[in-house]
């Protein structure tokens, strides 16, 4: 890359394609490593990342790493595979939540173009990374555990930041088109894709158009799992970006819709039918006499609706919808203090609103013959504040530290069943709308954050990296307000795939998690030879929310949420290493990373849900001229530790051999990959029980990952 020399907010002039800036780490702050991947010719792109966020290094993904994720799975969770410490629980195709050394979903404040897009569902059908397809990101980070309180608040797990592409401008007096095409196929499944972009601007005003689209029917799981019902999916994207850059200063407004018409949940009860958002985003930076402003300010509607897909064999349907209203701002100050002293200030306010009704089913009598309202008007709140002060004291030791408050202010309206004649059937339905009824649902929490990160750099081969966190999270309306009783109304609150059903409870009070962590990194002080991170870390959350049994329904549970107190502990090591370099044959490198985490309730001693066993990978990648490949070795542990409150499934461990390859040539791109290339049999350690194939065939089985699957894709770039 080579910069072009304008004032702030500054414009950096890339050749060669969309940047991934994929960081993990237990410690903190964003160290912008970029790599360039092939596939897009980009005449100007913005970078405002500041020099905060730059602080603390972590390990990145090469471009290989990126392509590979991208073209076995149009899910952008997927840009963070194989990542230290990050892992994902599995949903429908285009929906898995990140988890974070053992944090998941709502633990992990998911960030898109600035947004913490809440999930306006009761399955989390719809988190926020299912709202942008990977084609369309920019950068990607994931920081684990001790995150700048810049980067949000009401979270304990970290935090997830993906941001599309800036506004794109010409140099002065030219005229700037551009834009790629790309087309994907996967044999698993029969999934298939395109997606693409188109700019024109010149040095003032620009104007770009994103659409995707992709589709694929049920998996078939390796060795002889067969076919896994509720995988298939089916999703459009659109989105139009107006830009604006004059001197100091620079606009980007973007318009976007995203439809859904369908996409199966294999580890859940329902399956989505539907999914409609519709959103407004915009951004302002700004460089003065006193620093840099960044303002953001976005409104986005949810229109979900979930039902049986035909392949649950069921004979009868029980439509459920959602709608969901979000808008807030965004208000971020760097001010620099005096040489190597930078001051952050912000301010921040998101709403997010809540309708979720049931209607009644024709005949039915426990589905009618009124409408279930399950959240009535429901609002989740928080204005935030935060000050961080970063000090470079010596060119070998930085420090920063932070403090956060945030009002988290949530209620909700009268609630009712399906029907208000008591009966047997529905007796536990009206005793418990009538006592939600009763009671003040308004609830207020006054949460604070604190991070102290320091950075020690005693020799040019080690860098020492420390840091303490303090983290609060507040419930979701869910965990609070859920209210029915019965079993068939519980097991619909469920985001866990565990089959369970959950009732909430409005006396939660916020997590507190307080974590510590240091990452010691070595590498090659001369140049990209060798580098080798570990990265252990601790800790403690009081008040976790967790579940106890209220009742049990042939193989599941009716749980209740509560607070206890938790631990979690783990390891993150990774490492890579350049085998060779030469005109004969190209370079070659070897990536490897090796995952370990343990959670435990200690109020009854079970695990921790949703914690991955003992994992890692091997790469070998090797780049000769315009070629590029590399051969992939997955590894997993058996998963012995599980909750036993929740019934969670074991699984055996495995591994997964996948291999890759692209060739590049003018303005076209040819990517290749073979997935699962053994085609062996598995269990996905966070996937929970395969519930639409036991509705269809009465057999219970942990849900299976996908068997092999040939992958290609084409771009022709202009």
């Amino acid at each position: 890359m080579t910069s072009m020399k304008k004032t702030a907010p500054p414009l950096v002039v890339a050749a060669g394609g969309c940047m991934l800036a994929a960081s993990l780490h237990p410690l903190g702050a964003r160290a912008q490593t970029t790599v360039t991947l092939p596939g897009l010719s980009i005449e100007d792109t913005a970078d405002s990342t500041p020099m905060g966020d730059r602080l603390l290094s972590a390990a990145s993904p090469s471009a290989t790493q990126r392509t590979a994720a991208s073209l076995s799975s149009p899910d952008a969770a997927s840009l963070f595979r194989n990542q230290p410490g990050v892992s994902t629980y599995s949903a429908g195709g285009l929906a898995s939540l990140p988890v974070l050394n053992g944090m998941a979903d709502d633990r992990v404040a998911t960030v898109v173009d600035g947004v913490r897009i809440a999930s306006g569902c009761p399955n989390h059908m719809n988190p926020a990374l299912s709202f942008i397809d990977p084609d369309s990101v920019d950068t990607a980070t994931a920081i684990a555990g001790i995150t700048p309180v810049s980067m949000g608040g009401d979270s304990t797990g970290g935090t997830i930041d993906v941001e599309r592409k800036d506004p794109q401008f010409a140099r002065h007096g030219k005229v700037l088109v551009t834009g790629h095409v790309t087309g994907t196929y996967r044999s698993n499944g029969g999934g298939y894709g395109a997606s693409g972009s188109l700019t024109v601007a010149n040095d003032t005003f620009s104007l770009r158009y994103n659409a995707s689209y992709a589709q694929a029917g049920d998996y078939e799981g390796g060795g002889d799992a067969g076919l896994v019902r509720s995988t298939s999916y089916l999703t459009y994207n659109h989105a139009v970006t107006f830009g604006v850059h004059k001197g100091n200063h620079l606009l980007a407004l973007t318009f976007g819709q995203q439809d859904t018409p369908h996409e199966g949940f294999a580890n859940q009860y329902m399956d989505m039918t539907n999914n409609r958002s519709t959103f407004v985003n915009g951004k302002y930076l700004g460089t003065f006499d006193w620093g840099e402003l960044e303002a953001r300010g976005y409104w986005q509607r949810e229109d979900h609706a979930m039902d049986f897909l035909p392949d649950r064999a069921k004979t009868t349907h029980m439509p459920m919808n959602t709608n969901a209203r979000m808008a807030g701002y965004s208000i971020k100050a760097t001010i620099p203090l005096a040489e190597g002293q930078t001051l952050r200030l912000g301010s921040s306010f998101d709403h997010s609103g809540l309708n979720d009704w049931w209607p009644p089913v024709a005949g039915s009598m426990m589905m009618g013959p009124d409408t279930y309202h399950s959240i009535n008007n429901g609002h989740r709140d928080r204005l935030g504040h935060f000050v961080e002060w970063e000090a470079a004291w010596t060119p070998r030791v930085t420090t920063l530290l932070g403090f956060r408050n945030d009002l988290v202010m949530m209620n909700t309206g009268p609630v009712s069943g399906y029907s208000s004649t008591m009966s047997m059937m529905n007796m536990a339905n009206i005793n418990a709308a009538n006592a939600f009824n009763t009671t003040d649902r308004g609830r207020t929490d006054v949460n604070f954050d604190v991070t102290a990160l320091v950075r020690w750099k005693p020799r040019r081969d080690l860098t020492i990296e420390g840091g303490y966190a303090r983290k609060t999270r507040s419930p979701n309306l869910y965990e609070r307000y859920a209210w029915g009783r019965s079993a068939m109304v519980t097991s619909m609150i469920n985001w866990f795939g565990d089959g369970n059903g959950y009732v909430g409870n409005p006396d939660l009070k916020p997590e507190v998690a307080n974590t510590a962590s240091i990452t010691a990194d070595w590498h090659d002080p001369d140049g990209d030879r060798w580098d080798l991170k570990v990265q252990p870390y601790y800790t403690y959350t009081h008040d976790y929310i967790n579940a106890y049994r209220l009742a049990s329904a042939r193989q599941f549970y009716t749980l209740g949420f509560a607070n206890h107190n938790a631990q979690s502990y783990g390891i993150n090591g990774s490492g890579n290493y350049r085998l060779w370099q030469n005109a004969r044959f190209g370079r070659g490198e070897i990536v490897a990373n090796l995952n370990w985490v343990r959670g435990q309730d200690l109020t009854n001693g079970a695990g921790l849900y949703h914690q991955m066993p003992t994992n890692g990978s091997v790469t070998l990648n090797e780049r000769w001229k315009n070629w590029s490949g590399r051969v992939e070795m997955t590894f997993v542990k058996a998963k012995d530790t599980v909750d036993w409150v929740r019934n969670e499934p074991r699984t055996p461990g495995y591994a997964l051999l996948g291999l890759g390859g692209q060739y590049h040539w003018r303005y076209m791109t040819l990517d290749a990959s073979i997935d699962n290339v053994l085609n062996q049999k598995y269990e996905l350690p966070l996937g929970g029980w395969s519930l639409a194939d036991y509705a269809a065939t009465g057999s219970l089985r942990a849900l299976p990952g996908m068997g092999r699957s040939f992958n290609v894709s084409l771009t022709a770039s202009f």
